[in-house]
């Protein structure tokens, strides 16, 4: 079969919840199946209005384009990016004239696309409905088409566009592609589905220790889930909530990164949360004297904003030698060698130059 599954580059970030997709689509690559995978360039500039609560805030092509390429070699730690049909949807839609874009849009009725409950939601609530968003699940149909697809893959939230394939495809004389759908992996806050736009995710390439540390704090309840659409490894039911939250860890950080480095992460946590030390490697911030402000200390580790340094502090997520730092405003005296902790996992080395 000709297996297609589609993602778009609307962030740099591909999830957790995308690997579900990309682990069945690997399955059937391993099972001698044609792996098709679409990079949605030109969809992306639309955003797929599946599960959304309003509109995405519109992507220019430099922004798609940059996605693009950190997206590939994300999804490459899963599907074998050598035996992949990869193509860009941009290239045959952007060819589609005007009255042959009128003609594929009249395969469709308004009262279909209307009717999924995300669109409906959102017009009892009185909440923007972009004219383009309906268009989605039409260019998504019209992928299937111009791959000629056997199967497509995707999220249970896909079943409307999936079946607007089978739609299209029996109406241009096809045979119409069967679906395959997956259930939705719940996010790091244990409600909403893991989302780059919620901000529940953990991204793939999220470094080991850091991935290690965000599946541990993963709600138990959802360990069964998580072991289910992950691993290859049943749920160990009768072990602490804890050794099979950090089974899971080590699995899925050794899936995406290697054992080595999953037992690496493991050890940091063990040392860093279990034992309640600090870590025994960390990244060096040089600064050139020893008084400095604690806002000015996170813009030198790397945080964006002087406002998300604020918060942070504000919020009491902020250490100096273990001790708690509120005021963005303090100026302090800090010795060579000093820890900052941002959070719960990040840590560094203060060296004065």
């Amino acid at each position: 079969m000709r297996v297609k599954l589609g993602i778009d580059p609307t962030a740099p970030d591909l999830h957790l919840g995308h690997a579900v997709v990309l682990k069945k689509l690997r399955q059937l690559q391993d099972q001698g199946h044609e792996a098709v995978f679409i990079v949605g360039d030109f969809t992306a500039m639309i955003g797929d209005p599946s599960g959304r609560e309003g509109v995405r805030p519109p992507l220019s092509r430099e922004e798609i384009k940059a996605n693009t390429k950190k997206f590939l070699k994300q999804a490459g730690k899963i599907i074998d990016l050598k035996r992949t049909e990869i193509h860009y949807n941009s290239r045959w839609l952007r060819k589609l004239k005007a009255d042959d874009f009128i003609k594929l849009l009249n395969n469709f009725t308004l009262q279909q696309i209307v009717q999924r409950e995300d669109f409906s939601k959102r017009l009892q609530s009185n909440q923007p409905i972009a004219l383009a968003e309906p268009v989605y699940p039409v260019l998504q149909a019209y992928d299937s088409v111009m791959v000629r697809a056997d199967l497509e893959i995707g999220g249970k939230d896909q079943t409307l566009n999936l079946m607007a394939g089978r739609d299209l495809m029996r109406k241009m004389g096809m045979k119409p592609q069967e679906t395959l759908t997956l259930p939705l992996l719940i996010g790091t806050d244990g409600v909403k589905k893991m989302s780059k736009s919620v901000g529940n995710y953990i991204a793939l390439d999220e470094k080991p220790n850091e991935m290690y540390g965000k599946i541990m704090t993963v709600p138990d309840e959802l360990m069964p889930q998580y072991y289910e659409l992950l691993t290859d490894v049943p749920f160990p039911k009768e072990s602490h909530p804890k050794e099979a939250k950090m089974t899971l860890a080590k699995l899925i950080v050794g899936w995406l990164w290697g054992e080595k480095k999953a037992i690496k992460a493991e050890k940091h946590f063990m040392r860093v949360f279990g034992m309640k030390k600090l870590p025994s490697q960390m990244a060096e911030i040089k600064i050139t004297n020893n008084q400095e402000t604690i806002i000015n200390l996170l813009l030198a580790a790397g945080i964006k904003s002087k406002s998300g340094a604020r918060r942070l502090i504000e919020q009491g997520g902020v250490r100096l030698d273990d001790e708690v730092k509120k005021d963005p405003n303090e100026v302090l005296t800090i010795k060579n060698g000093s820890v900052l902790q941002i959070g719960r996992r990040r840590f560094y080395r203060l060296r004065i130059s």
